[in-house]
């Protein structure tokens, strides 16, 4: 009973906590915003308050989205400054993650100690809901929801750079192709880029096009190259962007170091398919131990199994 009223103290706590943040929002930024909503109601012709309005928005907009902000910004006044850049840098390698929530550091970090509670308060429900029949230490299960609350955020933004890095290490070889092919063809190096992310919708044609429109607005390019490899933070892509800047300086022709980036993403993406081939022994082991082998035992030794009873031996 004891860990039951904990459990509850708990996710009551984070819900007042929740409750109270979104009452302390910023009263100026919520005022501009529903003074445009107004004004959109307007141009409508329909006749709405202030409050028919806030209550029109979704509930995640109205309610979950300044909570977390304003639990971000709490913490972040207790968080090293170099730990939020280096929040942002790894939003800016993941590609800037959405999905249906809107992630920022301030986000990020409130969401580690907003998981970290429910996840410590549903390893209380648990416990008491299971009673005597769990023997574990209910002291290490609680530590535990707590820690695995507070590290899944950074292992969701770790796999959302490894996938987005591992898009962009696959589109690399086709990419350079094609510039290679534009360039040749007569094409600058800057038409060529925005052929490329023309062609394809994925991570590294929205990099290239980035970089393409930071050039149309005045940043040198050698300058958003790097910081386009910066945002990636892939080797592959380093590599280029200092072979076809060092082109640039030293003039030589930007068709042939294109072909020879080309050729050398390629023949990595066949050592890449190598590897991973060589791979596939080891992990078909476990399915084959665990579900293929006691399937075959099982049809095999079944016939012997039933003669030998049958004979009475």
């Amino acid at each position: 009973m004891l860990w039951a009223i904990i459990g509850l103290l708990v996710i009551g706590g984070v819900i007042a906590l929740v409750v109270f943040a979104n009452r302390q929002r910023e009263t100026t930024s919520d005022e501009d915003l529903l003074a445009s909503r107004l004004v959109e109601f307007t141009e409508r012709g329909e006749v709405a308050s202030l409050e028919d309005i806030e209550l029109s928005q979704p509930f995640y907009e109205r309610v979950i989205l300044p909570s977390l902000l304003k639990i971000g910004d709490i913490s972040a006044r207790y968080t090293p400054q170099n730990l939020i850049e280096d929040i942002e840098r790894k939003f800016e390698v993941a590609g800037n993650p959405s999905g249906p929530l809107t992630v920022s550091a301030t986000t990020f970090l409130a969401s580690r100690f907003v998981l970290s509670a429910l996840f410590a308060g549903l390893a209380m429900l648990i416990l008491w809901l299971a009673g005597d029949s769990i023997s574990a230490n209910p002291y290490l299960v609680i530590v535990g929801g707590l820690v695995l609350g507070f590290y899944y955020p950074q292992s969701w933004l770790d796999g959302k750079i490894k996938n987005r890095q591992k898009d962009i290490q696959k589109a690399m070889p086709d990419a350079l192709d094609l510039l290679t092919i534009c360039v040749e063809a007569g094409l600058g190096f800057d038409a060529a880029m925005s052929k490329v992310s023309e062609k394809w919708e994925n991570e590294l044609s929205a990099a290239f096009a980035r970089a393409i429109r930071e050039v149309q607005l005045g940043k040198v390019r050698r300058e958003a190259l790097k910081d386009m490899a910066d945002r990636i933070d892939l080797a592959e892509m380093t590599s280029f962007v200092a072979a076809v800047i060092q082109s640039e300086q030293l003039g030589v022709s930007m068709a042939r170091v294109l072909r020879i980036q080309s050729e050398q993403m390629r023949m990595k993406r066949r050592q890449r398919a190598e590897q991973e081939a060589h791979k596939a022994p080891v992990k078909m082991l476990l399915p084959m131990v665990f579900l293929t082998f006691p399937s075959i035992f099982i049809v095999l030794m079944t016939p012997a199994v039933i003669m030998i009873m049958n004979s009475g031996i």
